[in-house]
């Protein structure tokens, strides 16, 4: 059956922030955001958004207009249909590892290629954000390496969870129970699977939710460490509620937010009673580790 695509040609730059915000705000029930360059050394990158086989390609292309809005004015936009080949797997097929501190994020097609010695976590659905390809994921990860060298969290709440990466990655290094939510069904499912593909279903608890309200948030908080790797937007809204739920002395490691944004977003967790602890960039992508009171 044919799959819908629409894609986008830009800078590396401007690829990476239209896939994080198209990942997140994309009202579509099966999508894959993928990102890469049209040719080896070409600086002209492509953003391809597959829909299921329900959505035509016009009817895709005016919502994905319609989302990212003054985003892609005057970006080359194509729409095609393709034929359906596990759009998913294709979409993830050319991605190579990625490290990240102790960890590598890598897809099946590079399972035989993990060396020893790393914390490796296997990564197949491309329909929620967060494979480690990109910026924030990876920075988060880098800051988790970073942060347990130092302290060791007990509990671990990873919000917004995408794809189970971070959650993955907390359970697998420090044996303990996770929990992660997402307010998006399909990041559920796909977040649920990955936590079996790399055997942590026993310590990785999966969870619809919306915010703060779900009895298992309740149940589980105060937390030691908090990821949330969603948008500044969010971020900033949720600034107080995060400081509610986080431990005294614990941690927070946000991301989703660009160089930009962060006077924004550190701002409010200042004014939350956190202390930054360390900030990195990658690709104009910030990280930030935070200390509760």
């Amino acid at each position: 059956m044919p799959t819908s695509v629409v894609r986008i040609f830009t800078s590396q730059q401007q690829a990476e922030h239209l896939g994080q915000i198209a990942g997140e705000l994309l009202p579509l029930d099966e999508m894959s955001v993928a990102l890469s360059e049209t040719a080896p050394d070409d600086p002209v990158w492509r953003v391809d958004i597959y829909a299921g086989p329900n959505t035509p390609p016009d009817e895709l292309e005016r919502e994905v207009r319609s989302v990212l809005g003054a985003e892609i004015e005057g970006l080359r936009i194509e729409a095609e249909s393709i034929e359906d080949a596990d759009w998913v797997a294709a979409s993830l097929a050319g991605l190579d590892p990625v490290p990240a501190g102790r960890f590598l994020v890598h897809g099946a097609h590079d399972a035989d290629r993990v060396p020893e010695g790393v914390i490796a976590i296997q990564v197949e659905a491309a329909l929620a954000f967060g494979t480690g390809h990109h910026g924030t994921t990876k920075g988060c990860l880098i800051a988790f390496d970073t942060l347990v060298q130092q302290t060791t969290p007990a509990r671990v709440l990873d919000l917004g969870t995408g794809t189970g990466v971070l959650a993955i990655a907390a359970a697998k290094l420090l044996g303990i129970n996770v929990l992660a939510s997402d307010i998006d069904t399909t990041s559920v499912g796909i977040a649920q699977a990955n936590v079996e593909i790399n055997g942590v279903e026993d310590r990785v608890k999966v969870i619809e939710a919306d915010g703060f309200g779900h009895p298992d948030i309740a149940a589980r908080a105060p937390f030691d460490l908090i990821f949330a790797n969603i948008l500044a937007g969010p971020l900033i809204a949720l600034a107080p509620e995060i400081a509610k739920a986080a431990a005294p002395g614990g941690h927070v490691i946000l991301s989703g937010l660009m160089s930009e944004q962060a006077d924004a977003v550190r701002d409010a967790y200042l004014a939350s009673g956190f202390g930054v602890v360390r900030e990195s960039v990658l690709d104009n992508w910030v990280t930030m580790t935070l200390a509760a009171a």
